[in-house]
């Protein structure tokens, strides 16, 4: 039976309803009914358990909070104005609208208090995870006996959809594996979608499912705010096993002719519905955006529970920063810059996938918020810090992650690592399987979240498996992200720079591309590569075509720039690793490069789609792979010697 909330308690949560009624009218768009029926348990949490400061949103030690179901943003935007972040009214207003720190969906480069950028379902849940074993790796590694200097919860609140996504499953299934006892979720179990009522193709028993994925499961009124209390404490006494808690709620409460149904889902209620369910709710109809002072006076509170809590903490980490100044810089990120003359430089053949496992393991020790793995795949992708332990419920102070067959939960994972602060996340797999990662790919990239990304088997190159593991278009798919940074470097100078560029970005994800054949010393730059084109080779006198290719085909660029050069033709070879780095230089420089009106032939063994921008003709394959030896693949589809000089030649 629901117990009736307090008279303030049901003043602030009608109040979270009447903005969401209001923002969304005054849009003439967006998602009404989830606020309207998550309000009493956002309440409960935010009032009575999450640790936060809204004066700083980026206090290190703060409990994190991710809306999973990012569609009901207007929930998360009226507890920040409320609980006093920077989000005035005045944006509140302008819900939606061109240029407001309240777009549709909650983006983490806009508003103060948001964690990350939600609407993609499954994307918060899998990504709050990351958080989760970013606070348990940094706890395990940094805390002393008296100093618990990272301590704190991981909170979400998800929807159905966000349940019915398979990267739930895939972050669930690992959560529940690693005991990450921090993690506690609110289901906002509605039983509604856009398509009707949840009985149409979500009929499963989810306390089930979690529960034999290894969670705490409970089930409460999600209507009742003391309810949802009650079952947040029990689930911080449960320091084994992440928590979901079942909340049962009305979409749409409230509203007489909505509520409880699709319509209520995602679009305004209209005016004559907004009315009415003000007038259900007790809610005045006039002024609209009413937020009364003892509404504002109770959330306002948040501000001095969350400088007191802060100041705690900082006079904690003064002293452990007096005690322990070394583990305390490490924590803050600050880091020796002599960790670059580490990296080894190669000189005999070998795969960049190799190279790059020798590059980690070199600067690993400079780096001891650099954690990650591979799915299931670690060993080919040369993806183990060798001198560390792997992260496990009883070892989390190992910096391996085994992520299992799980590519799109590892990418989302990755970015919560980041996201969290302290921490660098890494994940690996086969280069194929990024499509498998794409949404957290990209999300990594509009988040301006410095993951980084390994992505071995980067061509036909790696031979007998065949088509289905053979990327063609997926260099073209990945380098049309925007703030991507593509990386396919050609040899032990190239892969160095990509690590550098990896390890420096504070904004842009870097993903690097990465053979499985090893490929000869080419005496790649890190500088040029680190600007993302050069000139690798020059031409004897004036070149009269240029060859510009990446990877593994750049050797081939340089064999066939020594035929063309004995036949009487000067060419050029440009190494150009990185496109997305080479944009950004100064026009003169990339000119200098890749003069306008000197003929030029591209090589890449992949997709010729993009590398019009670059190139006159381009050497390549636009159509599947096959099964056989690298070195025959190579030769029947033409990533050639031979047919990058008869290309360039027709050029002249």
């Amino acid at each position: 039976m629901t117990a009736a909330p307090s008279q303030i308690e049901t003043a602030c949560i009608n109040t979270i309803r009447g903005l969401a009624m209001d923002a969304v009218q005054a849009a003439k768009s967006g998602h009404p009914g989830m606020p309207m029926g998550a309000a009493p348990m956002a309440h409960a949490l935010w009032t009575e358990h999450l640790r936060h400061n809204p004066r700083n949103p980026k206090w290190m030690n703060r409990d994190r909070f991710v809306l999973s179901a990012g569609h009901g943003s207007m929930l998360l935007y009226a507890l920040l104005h409320l609980t006093g972040y920077d989000l005035s009214l005045a944006e509140i207003r302008n819900f939606r609208q061109w240029g407001s720190k309240t777009p549709g969906h909650p983006e983490n480069t806009i508003t103060a208090g948001v964690e990350m950028a939600t609407g993609p379902l499954g994307q918060g849940f899998a990504t709050a995870i990351g958080m989760a074993i970013a606070e348990r790796y940094l706890a395990a590694t940094f805390n002393r006996d008296g100093f618990p200097v990272v301590d704190h919860h991981t909170y979400a609140i998800v929807s159905d959809g966000d349940l019915m996504e398979g990267i739930s499953n895939e972050a669930a299934s690992l959560a529940g594996h690693l005991g990450l006892g921090k993690v506690i979720f609110l289901y906002d179990d509605n039983r509604i979608t856009i398509d009707g009522t949840t009985d149409i193709a979500f009929t499963e028993d989810v306390a089930g499912r979690f529960e034999a994925l290894g969670w705490q499961v409970q089930k409460v009124d999600g209507m009742d705010p003391s309810a949802v209390s009650k079952a947040i404490h029990v689930a911080k006494a449960e320091t084994g096993k992440p928590s979901l808690i079942c909340c049962k709620t009305v979409i749409g409460f409230g509203s007489p002719n909505r509520a409880n149904t699709s319509k209520a889902h995602g679009e305004p209620l209209g005016d004559d519905e907004v009315r009415l369910s003000k007038e259900a709710l007790g809610i005045p109809l006039e002024p609209k955006f009413l937020v009364d002072d003892e509404v504002k006076e109770f959330y306002g509170q948040a501000v001095q529970r969350g400088q007191a809590a802060e100041t705690e903490w900082s006079d904690l980490f003064a002293r452990y920063r007096a005690e322990f100044p070394h583990e305390a810089e490490a924590l803050l990120g600050n880091v020796n810059d002599t960790w670059k003359q580490d990296i080894p430089m190669v000189s005999e053949p070998m795969a960049t996938r190799a190279i790059s496992g020798k590059v980690l393991n070199a600067v690993a020790h400079s780096f001891p918020g650099l954690i990650g793995g591979s799915a299931d795949l670690a060993g080919s992708n040369n993806s183990v810090q060798k001198e560390y332990g792997h992260f496990q419920k009883q070892t989390p102070g190992g910096k391996n992650l085994s992520f299992g067959v799980r590519e799109h939960a590892m990418a989302a994972i990755v970015n919560g690592i980041t996201l969290h602060g302290g921490a660098r996340g890494y994940g690996a797999t086969f280069l194929q399987f990024a499509d498998y990662c794409k949404a957290s790919l990209r999300l990594a990239a509009l988040m301006e979240c410095p993951s980084i990304f390994l992505f071995t088997h980067d061509s036909i190159g790696l031979g007998e498996d065949g088509p289905t593991h053979q990327p063609i278009e997926h260099l073209a798919g990945l380098r049309a992200i925007p703030n991507f940074n593509v990386v396919r470097p050609c040899d032990g100078a190239e892969v160095a720079a990509a690590w550098i560029a990896a390890l420096e970005s504070q904004h842009t994800p870097t993903a690097l591309m990465l053979t499985r054949q090893a490929v000869p010393p080419l005496g790649g730059s890190i500088e040029g590569a680190l600007k993302g084109g050069y000139v690798l080779r020059e031409a004897s006198t004036n070149p009269r075509v240029i060859l510009v290719a990446t990877g593994s085909e750049v050797s081939i660029a340089v064999e066939a720039q020594g035929r063309l050069e004995s036949e009487g033709f000067p060419t050029r070879v440009v190494s150009l690793p990185s496109w997305f780095a080479f944009e950004t230089q100064p026009e003169a420089y990339r000119s200098s490069v890749l003069p306008k009106g000197i003929p030029t032939a591209s090589i890449e063994a992949g997709s010729t789609f993009g590398w019009a921008k670059y190139a006159d003709l381009q050497v390549g394959i636009d159509h599947f792979g096959a099964s056989a030896p690298a070195d025959r693949l190579y030769q029947e589809f033409g990533v050639t010697v031979d047919n990058l000089v008869r290309t360039a030649k027709s050029l002249l």
